[in-house]
């Protein structure tokens, strides 16, 4: 009896250090911001930084609100949000179905190994124009752009997490004469949900990357042209506007990532 009233004691205990410890994390990260923050707008007003270069807090969320006030911000969110999330979906949605189809078959896996090695290398953002030119002005040669950034590394990374399943687990099924699709959705698929998850937190950044480049180049919309347009006529504000807005976007959509993923890991 006093045993298990020790155990209980020290599993309270831990509940309790752990709650206390992200309490803490959070509050430091808040923290982080706000003090980032303060002392931007600190040494933008006296002068210690240049503010027609680094533009201020106090400006940018001025000219937010002016944005928000005509409604011409979220036309331009909606835009590039649409754009990351297609380039998103269909550049993670295929990545992971090449490396399913890879992980199937050895042969194909050892042919196409130094090519996808090679194309992962390959810097695609500078070759965003030719990929555009290809795929065609607008939204179409902007996904294309996003897709090219994260495909090749889902497929890379997608195989290797398929290829190094638990092998005892593997050696069962297969002593049971399980075929390969019911190895792939009994075992390999279900026990990397929570790799995939990591993957798509990693390709959204990848995502926001390619539209931002690929506005940057066509688009006469979305954040990415507000940050070279204020780039251009010296508009720091915008510019700094753009990036505030772009890391606001970036940061929900890693969140609703990680609630899910944390609802999954409740749920197993």
């Amino acid at each position: 009896m006093n045993k298990q009233k020790k155990e209980y004691t020290n599993q309270e205990k831990y509940v309790r250090n752990y709650k206390k410890n992200r309490r803490i994390i959070l509050f430091s990260q808040i923290a982080l911001v706000f003090v980032f923050i303060g002392v931007w707008e600190l040494f933008s007003s006296v002068g210690i930084l240049d503010e027609f270069l680094f533009s201020k807090p106090s400006a940018i969320v001025k000219l937010l609100a002016q944005y928000i006030k005509t409604n011409e911000i979220f036309k331009h969110v909606g835009i590039s949000l649409y754009e990351t999330l297609l380039g998103l979906i269909i550049g993670t949605s295929l990545g992971i179905l090449l490396a399913i189809g890879l992980w199937f078959s050895k042969t194909l896996t050892k042919i196409l190994d130094p090519f996808l090695v090679v194309l992962n290398a390959l810097p695609k953002t500078a070759l965003a124009p030719i990929l555009i030119i290809w795929a065609g002005t607008g939204i179409k040669g902007i996904v294309v752009v996003s897709i090219s950034l994260s495909l090749v590394m889902t497929i890379i990374s997608a195989h290797n997490f398929f290829a190094h399943v638990d092998e005892d687990k593997l050696k069962m099924l297969k002593s049971f004469h399980a075929s390969k699709f019911q190895i792939l959705t009994k075992l390999v698929l279900p026990s990397n949900v929570a790799n995939l998850l990591s993957i798509i937190k990693i390709n959204i950044g990848m995502a926001w990357v390619g539209v931002i480049v690929g506005e940057f180049l066509v688009s006469r919309f979305g954040i990415g042209y507000l940050v070279v347009y204020g780039g251009q006529v010296f508009k720091l504000d915008l510019v700094m506007m753009g990036v505030f807005v772009l890391a606001i976007l970036a940061y929900l959509m890693y969140l609703i990532v990680t609630i899910f993923e944390k609802y999954y890991r409740k749920k197993r």
